[in-house]
């Protein structure tokens, strides 16, 4: 038998979603992704442009980047995601999914009702 559940997106989204309910993680999560992803970029063009002097700037995007998405993830209750990928490949418990939306699945809720 089919799966009813609709989704509104690829399944990483949607997972992506469940972890991030809170608006102001979200919000802070809409800062940081790409302050982290935008180094990338920086990195390659100081380098193309021979800007070694300037190392410091993208640097500095990927660690802000990173710290307002912790920022994020404190106020949410759950952990980074690449430490929640680390504690899987090592076999220790980790916190996906907020104690206090865990129960909570209004995502699931709303897609089984169709």
């Amino acid at each position: 038998m089919p799966d009813k559940r609709r989704q509104r997106g690829p399944a990483w989204i949607e997972n992506w979603r469940r972890r991030h309910r809170h608006p102001v993680s979200l919000l802070l999560h809409l800062v940081g992704i790409p302050l982290t992803l935008v180094c990338i970029p920086l990195i390659a063009f100081q380098c193309f442009e021979g800007l070694w002097g300037l190392w410091w700037r993208p640097l500095v995007l990927a660690i802000a980047g990173y710290f307002v998405q912790w920022l994020g993830h404190r106020i949410e209750g759950n952990e980074l995601g690449e430490v929640v990928l680390v504690k899987k490949w090592l076999g220790r418990p980790y916190v996906d999914i907020s104690p206090k939306y865990a129960g909570d699945d209004d995502m699931d809720a709303e897609a089984d009702a169709v």
